[in-house]
């Protein structure tokens, strides 16, 4: 048996050096206790990335206690019974890996890449802190004016960041999208403990949880390892959660913000559906090609027709991602030129879609935009850390790592036809939101900025 085991390690790490370029099939089980854990073997490097994700982030806040889902992030490195407060971070360097955590909308995730030897450990200490968070009293009030002070670092003494988050508000009227993820500074100076103890003991359970891990493993290897640790954590009670939906818009809405500024700044957000029906939804593949279109590339429409032919802005953008729990939006940013007046600029805009709905983009354009959407598709997953972000995405919104191919191949089908109809279905004034930044002069009393306590 002894032999066997030998040559069977042996056989594995030659197919692992065959397999160099490409990562392995992924396989998944479900634990009894209602934890879904993910692998792919990618044996490229001695390393293995591990992953927890929770299906819990601000959207799932209530008004009155934004950002507990932030907070309770920062408390999940403040120490367990076994571990003590920066313990966990201080293990985890010794082993010669390094961690981190984030929060999102629709999800707040943790992961450590650590040598694949050390892998066991990680779960250890995961799974210890999945059912052990101390949450004491005293971590907590320091921890609170970390995240306050973060608050005013990155969204307070941030211009830009102030109109996002006015656009949000004012996008939204119902849906938890509206408040930022870090909270509002008054629901923050006015959270207690044992606001994150519910928080903690209502999403941090096993059957609210995604393990996933990439990396030079072997799956059954993964799987006998998480029902040793994770396995053994009691399945919690899941709460019925109501919908969650926006009313429709129906009619423009405007936001200005008035703060200390270099220049001005204009957004649009226009309401744009999420992926829901992988095969039905067949517009968020035709808005995700029009995105890359306007500006996925130098020289895009955007940066050619309105920052270097008849310039009027210096710099340009646009955003959407259809891989989310709630709705979304597709957002136009630009930044003008001291000559250009913001309806000037807003026109210019509007334009450049405006002529995609009319006359749609060539078969030469088409192909190159699709050609390079993919290519970053398949190139992100050189990366363990890559793999391992598109698998937990899917998973968080529901369309699950099953469809990663298959979401590739519906990107491909998009025609010329396809963007046009779309260009002109999404952008009208029923279902915009403008935001505009008018800059002050700079606030000579502003604290010199320095960088939040990491966690």
């Amino acid at each position: 048996m002894k032999i066997q085991n030998i040559l069977k390690g042996v056989l594995f790490s030659v197919l692992c050096a065959h397999a160099a370029v490409f990562a392995q099939e992924v396989k998944d089980i479900t634990l009894q206790n209602g934890m879904k854990v993910i692998v792919r073997e990618d044996c490229r490097s001695p390393v293995a990335v591990h992953m927890i994700w929770y299906r819990a982030g601000s959207m799932d806040e209530t008004s009155g206690t934004t950002g507990v889902a932030h907070v309770l992030e920062h408390m999940m490195f403040k120490g367990t019974r076994k571990y003590g407060s920066g313990e966990f971070s201080k293990r985890v360097a010794a082993l010669g890996g390094r961690e981190n955590a984030f929060t999102g909308q629709d999800y707040t995730a943790y992961f450590q890449q650590i040598p694949a030897r050390q892998l066991e450990t990680m779960m250890e200490m995961e799974a210890d802190r999945m059912k052990n968070l101390l949450l004491a009293k005293e971590e907590f009030e320091n921890e609170i004016r970390v995240v306050m002070e973060e608050r005013r670092l990155r969204i307070d003494d941030q211009p830009v960041s102030l109109l996002i988050e006015a656009v949000n508000a004012s996008a939204f009227t119902a849906h938890p999208y509206r408040w930022p993820v870090i909270g509002w500074m008054n629901d923050l100076e006015n959270m207690t403990v044992t606001d994150l103890k519910n928080w903690y003991g209502r999403w941090y359970m096993p059957n609210n949880a995604t393990l996933v891990v990439i990396g030079d493993v072997q799956a059954e290897s993964v799987f006998r390892l998480a029902q040793k640790h994770y396995g053994s954590i009691r399945e919690g009670k899941k709460l019925a959660t109501r919908p969650q939906t926006e009313p429709e818009q129906k009619g423009a809405r405007r936001v200005t913000v008035k703060a200390p500024a270099e220049n001005p700044m204009l957004v649009m957000a226009f309401k744009a559906p999420s992926l829901r029906d992988i095969e039905n939804d067949t517009d968020v593949y035709a808005l995700s090609v029009l995105e890359a279109i306007l500006d996925g590339f130098d020289n895009a429409r955007l940066e050619a027709g309105l920052v270097r032919k008849n310039p009027v802005a210096s710099a340009v953008d646009a955003n959407y991602d259809p891989l989310s729990r709630g709705p979304g939006l597709f957002v136009l940013s630009a930044t003008p030129l001291s000559s250009t007046s913001m309806p000037e600029l807003e026109k210019r805009l509007r334009a450049e879609i405006a002529r995609i709905a009319r006359e749609g983009v060539s078969e030469e354009e088409l192909k190159r935009v699709k050609m390079q959407i993919i290519s970053h598709q398949i190139y992100k997953r050189d990366s363990l850390m890559g793999q391992a972000m598109e698998i937990g995405v899917l998973e968080m919104v529901e369309v699950g790592h099953q469809q990663m191919d298959h979401l590739i191949g519906k990107l491909k089908t998009v025609t010329s036809d396809d963007v046009r109809a779309v260009a002109g279905r999404y952008f009208g004034d029923d279902t915009m939101t403008v935001g505009i930044l008018e800059p002050l002069p700079p606030d000579s009393n502003k604290r010199p900025a320095a960088a939040p306590a990491a966690h």
